[in-house]
């Protein structure tokens, strides 16, 4: 399989779930705001937002409520130009995430609400009906994997996609409050880990799937030589470091003055993948990422934040950098 060829074609079926986020006026505390911004959040949806902003296709594979927030989430993906083709209205008392969060870092705090989360009510069927030859790779993070029977749906799709001849790329997004224990956590990450062909952690993130944070990285360069064709291990302000073709390519990031720590993780993999399929070299790719970090961090919200090819072409006219890495 070529993974870079499936990138390249900058259409890609993004598999997880969407949500509201409500976030304060910068610098001010939930506590004791009294009004908010409303707007689209969920990794998966984050991405997909992301990708597009920056010039690709996406279409989301969700379930939402059946409700106002539900629908305000479709309007939303809508909006930001997602297909939404495959997603699903989820009956019953399932609802839609909901993120509360901070535009500070200092004394930052963001208060998730995921009981009875429609997205973990994503079915087999909803991953069976989608058209996997329409795209040129499958792209997912780690919550979809916490409950089933999103899960089971989850790993169905990772098949259904690497029968069409998608490269499968897996953000391990490793959120504690979504899972029953840590030792399942570890287990299916591992798993859906050991079936990707890129692979984007954190340090904790891969530590975590090892076993202990000193293992990480060991843990990374294995996958890279054991499955995945590209995995990235990202270590905050020390960097990256990216594994591929028995390469390790080092790099910096671009320092900002952080407006919140919240969207990062999700603009670096649109950031990455929007340059892979632009023909940049993996170490332009992986900084181009980076760079669509910083711009998000410095920014309120998650989706608005995201830049388009203008806003990340003059971050990087105007910024040193990167930085050297580590």
């Amino acid at each position: 399989m070529d993974v870079i060829a499936g990138i390249a074609k900058n259409r890609f079926v993004v598999v997880g779930r969407v949500g509201m986020d409500l976030f304060p006026a910068p610098g001010e505390a939930v506590e004791t705001a009294d009004q908010f911004t409303a707007d689209m959040g969920g990794s998966s949806a984050n991405i997909a937002a992301g990708i597009v902003k920056l010039g690709g296709q996406a279409a989301l594979v969700t379930r939402v409520s059946d409700d106002a927030v539900g629908r305000f989430c479709v309007n939303k993906l809508r909006h930001y130009g997602v297909d939404t083709t495959y997603v699903t209205p989820a009956g019953g008392e399932a609802r839609n995430s909901l993120a509360l969060y901070e535009s500070r870092v200092q004394g930052h705090q963001s208060v998730i609400y995921r009981n009875g989360a429609a997205d973990f009510e994503m079915t087999v069927e909803d991953v069976e009906a989608v058209d996997y030859s329409q795209f040129g790779a499958l792209v997912t993070a780690g919550t979809v994997f916490a409950a089933d029977p999103s899960r089971s749906a989850a790993f169905r799709a990772f098949e259904l996609a690497r029968a069409a001849g998608l490269p499968i790329i897996f953000d391990v997004d490793y959120r504690p409050y979504s899972w029953p224990s840590a030792q399942v956590a570890a287990d299916v990450l591992s798993r859906a880990g050991a079936l990707s062909d890129v692979i984007i952690g954190n340090d904790d993130e891969f530590g975590f799937m090892a076993g202990g944070k000193d293992k990480g990285l060991a843990k990374a360069r294995d996958l890279a030589t054991t499955s995945a064709a590209i995995v990235v291990y990202k270590m905050g302000e020390l960097g990256a470091i990216t594994f591929n073709e028995g390469q390790e390519i080092r790099t910096g990031i671009y320092p900002v003055t952080a407006l919140k720590p919240t969207g990062a993780g999700d603009s670096f993999m649109a950031g990455m993948l929007s340059g892979i399929a632009a023909g940049a070299d993996l170490k332009t790719a992986v900084l181009r990422g980076s760079a669509c970090a910083a711009i998000v961090v410095a920014k309120p919200g998650c989706a608005p934040a995201m830049p388009f090819p203008d806003d990340l072409t003059k971050f990087l006219a105007a910024h040193d950098g990167p930085t050297h890495p580590a």
